[in-house]
């Protein structure tokens, strides 16, 4: 299997080091930077209230993030304007993510506990899955850290460009 680039092998998945509430902005700041300078491979599209981006892993095939953009910590620091183009672009990208993949329904996760910077996760969930995976929020129910890395120039990268059309991008 394929190793995560250096740039995302270090965060991928120890958060032990990451940000905490009150500790300055950083793990999803860094990634927005990366893609302004065009050197995030996870990248599928830019929207115009963040970035579309194939996650580090893929517990589950087509999973997905929006990374806010600006970086803010959270949804409620955002004008009522800004959340409300945020949110219908999650649901966008849960409905290009939904149609790539061929899942049934998407989970949507907006925390922020461990990097509080605005980002949402959208995962897609399968009928194929595991019953007593199935019917657990996906965060709970797979190993993220022991998922497959995600390829994104290599088998990932039809997917992202399949998303990225259905995007409009």
């Amino acid at each position: 299997m394929p190793t995560q680039s250096k740039l995302w092998a270090d965060t991928a998945t120890d958060y032990s080091t990451q940000p905490k509430y009150s500790d300055p902005m950083g793990l999803i700041a860094d990634r927005i930077s990366a893609a302004h300078r065009g050197g995030n491979p996870h990248v599928i599209a830019r929207l115009p209230s963040g970035w579309a981006v194939l996650g580090d892993t893929q517990p589950l095939r087509g999973y997905c993030l929006l990374l806010g953009d600006p970086v803010t910590p959270h949804l409620n620091a955002m004008a009522p304007k800004d959340q409300r183009a945020f949110l219908a672009e999650m649901a966008r990208l849960g409905d290009a993510v939904l149609a790539v993949t061929g899942g049934v329904r998407i989970n949507y996760e907006i925390l922020g506990n461990l990097v509080p910077e605005l980002h949402a996760h959208v995962i897609p969930r399968f009928a194929d899955e595991p019953e007593d995976r199935r019917v657990v929020a996906p965060m709970s129910a797979y190993d993220w850290s022991g998922a497959r890395a995600s390829e994104p120039d290599g088998d990932d990268r039809e997917m992202m460009l399949a998303i990225r059309e259905r995007l409009g991008t």
